[in-house]
């Protein structure tokens, strides 16, 4: 009986010493690959008439699957299932997504790279009654949201006397205060710079911003040594000025 229970002891060891990492598994099939919603400007924007991608994290993918000696492949996600796909393994990891720590429940953050505040989004037209983040704060005043997104939480603590309509990708919630359907949205300050100019009619609520968060990437929750491997490399590729010359590319400021 000794025996036995040794045997099985040492079974269990080997198949832990032994489970593969995503690192391993990446390397051995020359691809890593990555979830992305590609509907988060500049972060990650897919060309809908190439199907290809574009933007700061998708130059940030590129760049960690040449170090890694591998091709990339970009997997479709939307924002209410893309912590999911992280532990269905239909991807080895995640452009970056906002740690929260909803998420960090299941899936494994990264080293962060980006730091940003949250602004609301109103219409030009409307920026005289919307002045401040209290003027929203009305039951008479519905905000959108989009569906899985960190702002959906958030919009619930900024504003619990309005009225909340959450839209599901690819609908996104400024395109509802865009169509008049809502009063307001909160997004990142780095969309809501690039959206006022593309759209004019768009304004940001000029009343500071809320909530500093940072972004990182996702991966499996327990597979610490793939979650090294990217934060090593993330730090130095920080230490190289790698991010500083992509920030500069795209005209961002981290906080």
């Amino acid at each position: 009986m000794k025996k036995i229970l040794a045997i099985i002891t040492l079974l269990i060891i080997s198949t832990a010493a032994n489970a593969e990492s995503k690192l391993q598994s990446i390397k051995k099939n020359g691809e890593l690959r990555v979830g992305t919603t590609g509907d988060w400007d500049p972060m990650s924007m897919k060309d809908p008439a190439t199907n290809k991608y574009k933007g700061f994290d998708i130059d940030v993918m590129r760049e960690l699957a040449k170090d890694l000696g591998v091709k990339v492949k970009f997997v479709p996600a939307e924002w209410k299932t893309i912590v999911a796909g992280i532990t269905a393994d239909r991807y080895d990891i995640s452009t970056s997504v906002t740690k929260t720590p909803k998420r960090a429940e299941v899936a494994g953050f990264t080293e962060t790279y980006y730091k940003y505040g949250t602004v609301p989004l109103v219409l030009k037209k409307n920026s005289k009654k919307f002045s401040t983040w209290k003027s929203l704060n009305n039951k008479n005043v519905t905000i959108a949201t989009t569906l899985g997104t960190s702002q959906e939480e958030k919009a619930k603590e900024f504003f619990p006397k309005s009225k909340l309509k959450s839209v599901e990708a690819p609908a996104r919630d400024f395109q509802e205060v865009l169509a008049g359907r809502a009063d307001g949205n909160i997004t990142s300050s780095t969309e809501a710079n690039k959206l006022v100019i593309k759209y004019p009619q768009l304004t940001i609520v000029n009343d500071g911003e809320k909530n500093p968060a940072f972004l990182a990437m996702m991966v499996p929750k327990k597979d610490k040594t793939w979650n090294k491997y990217v934060s090593k490399w993330i730090k130095e590729k920080k230490a190289s000025g790698f991010f500083e010359t992509l920030l500069a590319k795209y005209n961002l400021k981290s906080l």
